[in-house]
């Protein structure tokens, strides 16, 4: 795991310093190469080969390519004999030389052949070259900007922001935020000029004519449906699958800990690794909130029990908020939808104060298999629809949705259809951001997003555009900012795709979110823990904005003529949702941190211009 950056002349002043703005991705060594072509680097934190050997970037036998790499491929051992048996020969042991002497044998198509999380940038310098890549769900991220002498790119904004160019918000990005809460659904970032590699996509960037050219080698949509044709063989094969997932997700020269929630993601995910590790010792990390609705202390004390884990829990204050909210936004470097997004900052960096490197996560497994409450809904919908009125009628009883609320969303995906009610739509929307001042072209407000219908489609939707993108930026620079490894068996592509496409009424089954799981783990897990309710992983956002340190800290920012100044928002109207929160009329607590977050991004990255 490491971070990577690098562009297409010769600089070795800013390559170094590029390199020391992301050096927490990547502790244990550095290293850059440059010629009159191009300069790449890489800091590296050490987990497979921790020798000299795996140092970066990574050259193949005549120096022909160099490799600068981010990430894991959890199949390499696979790889490594298929490509030896082609006649590839190594001096390492690393996972790193396998994707050199992979593009050597399949090029550009080399990305098909690996299972795991990754962003790299290959020079080829007999092709006159650099080729950009990055994984199928987008675990590893890859930001990059083009200039008028080239292309620069890197792990993180922080890197791009070394180099002396205009700093600009991107107008859209932020609009999108306010309103809806949408980031990370495409390439432009909040930053004007920056943008981000999407998930399963590649760059060939020619240093010759100067052209760039971005193809999609992934599309989970276009992807073979299940092979599971019962339901016994989908318990079945999930468990096993899942199970091979996991062992994947061990293959480590460091020992390999995992987060701990206490639901049923996080603790299928250490009852495996127990399973697997044998008598090896699990330290698990945690997140507490005693006297908290959220609290799921009972339910970790359940697995540590059963399993006998190591168990580090901590629990949080506004106090501890307020301390560390200037980190908070420069680890981020983007806006953030909520403060849960603070809550696994701090796991990650209870894990680096013991010592640990590697860490699994159950990112992914609400929008794989179907945790979400509001999936009951999209399976309602699904039904009637498809005109299975029984199965719909089976799914309201179950579910106790309420019919106001179905027929809500019957209408908005009507108007969401047809171009004509769309407008009209937009129209509807736009009433509630009564606290934004909605610029005079108005469409930079509108929704940019379809809206899902059916199960297997809100999955989608939510794998790809709407959920899971955000939530593993989120990850990915909480756990390196304190130089941690996050690991996530739930999005091994093979899981995905053999559950994405079932029926829908196999996924949730009997109306209940994550059978499959459940009926997967059963005798393995606690009954307590299959049986409980949905507890999304998450801080007293709420809470703690009535508190009277955040009342006091908020209002001096919103009384400012900086806040007062910006373009986006109704000062008048902000400062009275805060007073409606306060007083408990009504929770305003995701608004306000939406334009809280904005505001306190823009001071840090666009008014300091600082890297």
């Amino acid at each position: 795991m490491c971070g990577i950056s690098g562009f297409s002349w010769k600089d070795e002043q800013l390559i170094r310093k590029m390199n020391s703005a992301i050096n927490h991705r990547g502790p244990d060594c550095d290293g850059y190469f440059l010629d009159e072509n191009v300069t790449i680097g890489n800091v590296r934190l050490s987990i497979n080969d921790l020798s000299e050997a795996g140092r970066q970037p990574f050259s193949n036998e005549d120096g022909s390519l160099k490799l600068t790499y981010n990430g894991e491929i959890y199949n390499f051992p696979e790889l490594r004999e298929n490509l030896e048996s082609r006649g590839h020969q190594f001096k390492s042991h690393t996972d790193t030389e396998v994707i050199l002497h992979a593009y050597e044998e399949f090029g550009f198509k080399c990305a098909n052949e690996f299972n795991g999380m990754w962003a790299f940038a290959l020079y080829d310098e007999r092709n006159h070259l650099i080729f950009l890549s990055r994984d199928r769900f987008g675990i590893k991220p890859l930001y990059y900007a083009l200039l008028n002498n080239g292309i620069i790119f890197s792990s993180e904004i922080k890197g791009i922001l070394c180099y002396d160019m205009p700093r600009m918000p991107n107008e859209t990005a932020v609009y999108h935020f306010l309103a809806y809460g949408l980031t990370d659904y495409s390439n432009k970032t909040f930053f004007k000029g920056i943008y981000r590699l999407m998930p399963g996509e590649n760059i060939i960037f020619d240093l010759t004519s100067k052209n760039l050219k971005k193809s999609k080698w992934y599309d989970l949509r276009t992807m073979s449906r299940s092979d599971f044709r019962d339901w016994e063989a989908i318990i079945t094969g999930t468990r096993e699958l899942f199970r091979d997932c996991i062992s994947k997700c061990l293959i480590s020269d460091v020992p390999v800990g995992s987060c701990l929630s206490g639901g049923i993601d996080s603790s299928s995910i250490v009852s495996l690794m127990s399973e697997l590790k044998k008598d090896a010792r699990i330290d698990t990390f945690s997140l507490v909130f005693p006297g908290l609705e959220i609290d799921e202390s009972q339910f970790i004390d359940k697995i540590v029990e059963k399993y006998t884990v190591c168990s580090h829990r901590m629990s949080l204050t506004i106090k501890d908020v307020l301390t560390d909210l200037q980190d908070l936004i420069i680890t981020q470097e983007e806006p953030f939808q909520s403060l849960s997004v603070y809550g696994q900052y701090k796991v990650m960096e209870l894990a680096n104060k013991c010592g640990e490197k590697v860490l699994l996560d159950g990112q992914g497994a609400d929008e794989v298999l179907g945790g979400y409450p509001a999936y009951h809904l999209n399976l309602i919908l699904g039904c009637l629809i498809e005109r299975k009125f029984s199965d719909a009628l089976n799914s309201y009883r179950a579910n106790k949705i309420g019919l106001l609320e179905i027929l809500g969303k019957i209408a908005f995906l009507a108007l969401d259809r047809f171009a004509f009610s769309r407008k009209a739509l937009n129209g509807i929307r736009r009433i509630g951001l009564y606290y934004l001042n909605i610029p005079s072209s108005k469409e930079i407000v509108d929704f940019p997003l379809r809206l899902s219908s059916g199960l297997n489609e809100a999955l989608l939707m939510d794998l790809t555009l709407t959920s899971i993108p955000s939530l593993l930026r989120y990850e990915d620079k909480n756990s390196m900012r304190w130089s941690i490894e996050s690991r996530v068996p739930f999005l091994d592509y093979r899981l995905v795709e053999s559950l994405i496409f079932l029926n829908p009424n196999l996924i949730m089954k009997d109306g209940m979110t994550k059978t499959i799981l459940k009926e997967s783990m059963k005798g393995a897990l606690p009954i307590e823990i299959i049986n409980r309710g949905k507890i999304p992983f998450a801080t007293p956002d709420s809470l703690w904005m009535k508190s009277t340190d955040f009342v006091n800290f908020v209002s001096k920012i919103i009384e400012s003529q900086t806040f007062k100044e910006r373009p986006y928002w109704k000062h008048n109207e902000v400062f009275r949702m805060l007073k409606r929160h306060v007083a408990g009329e009504k929770d305003n607590s995701q608004v306000i941190w939406r334009i809280l977050s904005v505001e306190l991004w823009l001071r840090q990255f666009i008014d300091k211009q600082q890297c």
